[in-house]
């Protein structure tokens, strides 16, 4: 956007050019307000920023401290706390810390839950416990670097939780938009109070339900218009952009003002209902009153308030710094969230945590540090000594259309929930179900319903991960022709690719998520049926008597299958593969013990591609896996093999990446490493000459499988 000077008449004029419909006096006018919001440095762009930021907390803050059932001056410490103390640990420029909407509900739930068993103990002091109690939590989790506990909630989850808070929180605040003046509980569940708030219409009184569905309709109506000049207008789009920023501020000056002519002569007996009397500054300031029989109270929804602060501030702070192009650190941005809520109870806030309205007008406006929140706090320590007995006219049923009108922006349009099941069908369902039980339970089970729910899904997802068995094809490359693995499903899917078995009894087998206790006996079964069903049993008298064998052995149910291979070799990909356990590792010994006595007297090769980690390498050597077998009948085929000349399974890596040839490995590797290319570059050895069976990639153990069926006159 073009920044014009105060005495830079050309420009203007130039931006003005062709807008003749402008009379020289609205010209004059625009262009004076222009200039003051365009031609800025960086020092006051921030504090333009800044103090639209704080204008906006004001009356937000106010507004969620109604929603925790607070009074309203607790809403401003909340606010003055979060962006005082934030700053000095963000790792995030865009974040304004303070009361919000969703944490707010959840507060005032908490508190009318422990005022049904301790009616005396004051709902500030419930609100400051809870404050303490969630920030040394979360101050903990930040110090032992746990952020990366939020990647564990995935988006589903988030949405479904904001769009029922949403629907929750826009449904309590009907009943104050309105003045219903009947006696029904706001924090019940969504579907309740809505009902709740259809039956009591009649009760609503005319002055409440003028001030609140009013301000509703100026918000919206003035947020159409600014969005309308911007397109219409792109020069201005930065003015009307601050317009649309202030709009909250805009209608709570607007109706404070019509309030204070029509209540100033009667303030004993308002004609509609007022925010009432704001003390001047931190009258409440002083150390937090913990009992531990409240504690033990609202412990059970502890894990709702952690996850709530958790998932607000690190959603935002983490969406932002995608759009301007930089990273947060989570951990450091929970020590900031934990530290803010330690130490803002002993002025009064109650929990707080990042606010997505007040951080998109920071993000918009391009502020370049987190410092910037000292202007904001300004504003608001200024709100909280010289605007106090302004504030007493605020009508109660606008700040609930602010309310409103600020959690309505968080519910998603039809087309998000579209993409959801477009993209993951599973997930839409997670998101519904979210949705549902926020509407007809609460927030905080809502919050657990989602996350169960997505780690059941994850979980299940591992446990029955499908693998693949791989079949080759060949594929033209500059004249040359380079192997091709792909999953026998791909074939099905695509008649035109022509997959073959690379030799009859070798089989390949990709694990597509991970080889661990989970999924570990799925793909034994996988494994054990696929290859009982594709070759055929060699010892048909495994057992003395036909009464010897057990009722369920599966093994000797293909003894007549004599078109079939005999099975000789196996090779798994472990590409996907990060790490194994116990459980896994045991797995294969008995799938291997199976299927050794299905091909007796030869055992069946076991040849392992791809792996990555040191740790699977020396696990699977522990369990025998990576060489030949010495036991029974196979030491004397071992010694046999190392006699021979071919078949070694040592590879090589130098200048032509070309394979081992045809000689003992010894030998073989003392004459590679006396031979250098043209290039001067030597051979190098890729892995452990001792453990023969674990290769680089599936080409070089297939032709490690072809060099030993060879060698050994293998049919």
């Amino acid at each position: 956007m073009a920044v014009v000077p105060l005495n830079d008449t050309a420009k203007w004029d130039y931006i003005m050019a062709d807008r003749d419909i402008l009379n020289p006096l609205t010209q004059r006018t625009v262009q004076s307000i222009f200039n003051a919001f365009m031609q800025t440095s960086n020092t006051s762009t921030t504090l333009i920023v800044r103090t639209t930021v704080g204008a906006v907390v004001v009356p937000q803050s106010m507004g969620y401290a109604k929603l925790a059932n607070l009074p309203v001056q607790y809403g401003l410490y909340t606010s003055f706390m979060g962006v005082l103390i934030y700053w000095f640990f963000a790792t995030s420029k865009d974040i304004t810390i303070g009361p919000v909407a969703v944490m707010s509900t959840v507060v005032g739930s908490i508190i009318i839950d422990v005022q049904n068993v301790y009616p005396d103990i004051p709902g500030p002091q419930i609100a400051l416990s809870i404050a303490i109690v969630s920030g040394s939590v979360i101050t903990f989790m930040g110090l032992t670097r746990l952020g990366f506990i939020v990647d564990f909630i995935p988006l589903p989850a988030i949405t479904a939780f904001m769009v029922g808070s949403s629907v929750t929180i826009c449904s309590g605040q009907v009943k104050g938009l309105l003045g219903e003046t009947a006696n029904f509980s706001t924090s019940a569940p969504a579907y309740k109070i809505i009902i709740d708030t259809l039956k009591s219409l009649p009760t609503s009184r005319g002055y409440d339900a003028a001030m609140g569905v009013s301000a509703l309709f100026t918000l919206y109506s003035l947020r159409e218009a600014c969005k309308y000049g911007a397109r219409k207008h792109p020069r201005y789009s930065k003015l009307f952009f601050f317009l649309d920023a202030l709009r909250t501020v805009f209608v709570i000056i607007l109706f404070a003002v019509i309030s204070f002519a029509v209540n100033f002569h009667r303030r004993a007996s308002p004609a509609f209902a007022l925010v009432g009397s704001v003390p001047r500054g931190f009258e409440h300031a002083g150390v937090p009153v913990l009992e531990g029989d409240v504690i033990k109270l609202f412990l059970p929804k502890l894990p709702a308030c952690v996850i709530v602060l958790l998932i607000e501030h690190i959603a935002v702070s983490k969406s932002f710094g995608r759009v301007n192009n930089y990273t947060i650190d989570p951990s450091q941005e929970l020590i900031a969230i934990g530290v803010t809520n330690l130490l803002g109870p002993f002025v009064g806030a109650y929990p707080a945590t990042g606010s997505f309205s007040r951080s998109a007008i920071q993000s918009k406006s391009g502020v370049r540090s987190p410092f910037a929140g000292i202007i904001t706090a300004c504003v608001v320590l200024i709100a909280m000594y010289a605007l106090t007995p302004g504030l007493f006219y605020i009508p109660k049923a606008s700040l609930s259309g602010v309310i409103i009108h600020a959690v309505g922006d968080l519910i998603v349009p039809p087309n998000t929930i579209y993409q959801f099941w477009l993209i993951s069908p599973l997930d839409a369902v997670i998101f519904a179900v979210g949705l549902i039980v926020a509407i007809v339970s609460t927030i905080p089970n809502s919050i657990y319903a989602t996350v169960c729910l997505s780690v059941a899904v994850l979980l299940f997802r591992h446990a029955k991960a499908p693998g693949h068995f791989l079949g080759q094809t060949w594929v033209n490359d500059q004249n040359s022709q380079r192997p091709l693995f792909l999953s026998v499903e791909d074939a099905d899917a695509n008649p035109a690719i022509k997959l073959e078995n690379p030799r009859p009894g070798v089989f390949l087998y990709r694990f597509s998520e991970g080889f661990n206790y989970p999924n570990a006996n799925h793909y034994s079964d996988i494994l054990v049926n696929t290859l009982s069903k594709s070759t055929r049993q060699t010892n048909t008298e495994a057992y003395t008597k036909k009464g010897d064998r057990p009722w369920n052995d599966p093994v000797s149910s293909n003894t007549d299958g004599h078109h079939l291979p005999i099975l000789r070799a196996i090779i798994l990909d472990f590409s996907a593969v990060n790490n194994v356990d116990v459980t896994c590792v045991q797995n294969l010994m008995d799938v291997r013990k199976q299927l050794d006595r299905r091909s007796a007297p030869v055992a069946v090769q076991w040849h392992f591609a791809n792996i990555k980690n040191r740790w699977t390498k020396r696990a699977l050597g522990a369990a025998g896996f990576g060489s030949l077998p010495l036991t029974g009948s196979q030491e004397t085929a071992s010694s046999e093999l190392n006699s021979q000349e071919g078949p070694s399974d040592v590879e090589m890596a130098g200048s032509t990446g070309e394979p081992l040839s045809s000689k003992r490995s010894d030998n073989w590797i003392e004459a590679q490493e006396k031979q250098s290319d043209a290039s001067g570059l030597k051979a190098a050895i890729l892995k452990n000459r001792t453990r023969p069976f674990f290769h680089v990639d599936l080409a070089s153990a297939l032709r490690s499988v072809d060099l030993y069926l060879a060698a050994n006159s293998v049919a």
